[in-house]
């Protein structure tokens, strides 16, 4: 039980950095959250917890948050800057892990102690790496594009959450699918393998439910710079 309520304080803290970041920084630090967002989240994902039986992998609620961001500079700024940010999460996601292999490259020093830490981390396995990169690149990419395609069907200011889920809740699918399909596809049993995919996508489809308050919140800050 210790893991579910940390879990929900996890979430909650996240969320709340988010919308800190935005309060403070304004679109600049949508920007730089989605930066950051990119390299912590498959920082996180390295590592499994258990919930009420069930095997996770942390990253999810980091991930999800990137959805939320990448919805925000769509309703206030325009899908051109939300596809501007995909694209720079994108860049900072290839850029982290080039460096990091790289970094591991090096022989380390006779009272070195961080190597093998820095491999465990770092170290992914090619397939982990091009899943990763391959399920960012379509599912946020299609997640600017639903978001655009629902403010035409629900344009209204309370349906804020209509366009959000909505875009979310597929895209995160899609990511999911693509992620677990060049991951683990052929390593598990089929039986295993769908229970990977499937917890995955419930765990992002709840977060993505939790965070509709805090994209609220967030669009009616007052921005200084935009007043």
């Amino acid at each position: 039980m210790f893991n579910l309520g940390w879990g929900a304080l996890f979430v909650l803290v996240t969320y709340g950095f988010f919308l800190l970041c935005y309060r403070l920084f304004g679109k600049k630090g949508l920007y730089a959250w989605i930066g950051v967002a990119t390299v912590i989240a498959n920082i996180q994902v390295t590592k499994t917890i258990d919930i009420m039986g069930i095997v996770l992998t942390l990253g999810n609620t980091m991930y999800v948050s990137m959805y939320l961001t990448s919805d925000l500079l769509n309703e206030k700024y325009g899908s051109g800057e939300a596809r501007k940010a995909v694209w720079f999460g994108f860049f900072t996601l290839i850029m982290t892990t080039v460096l990091m292999q790289m970094v591991i490259y090096f022989e380390p020093a006779p009272t070195d102690f961080a190597q093998e830490s820095m491999e465990k981390l770092f170290g992914l396995l090619p397939r982990l790496a091009l899943g990763s990169l391959t399920a960012y690149f379509i599912s946020q990419f299609l997640d600017v594009r639903l978001f655009s395609m629902l403010r035409k069907v629900a344009p209204g200011r309370n349906q804020l959450w209509i366009r959000t889920n909505g875009s979310s809740i597929v895209s995160s699918f899609v990511d999911t699918l693509v992620f677990c399909t060049i991951a683990f596809a052929f390593i598990y049993p089929w039986d295993v393998w769908l229970e990977i995919f499937l917890t995955t996508y419930i765990i992002k489809f709840v977060l993505t439910a939790v965070g509709t308050p805090f994209i609220y919140a967030a669009r009616n800050f007052k921005i200084k710079e935009e007043v």
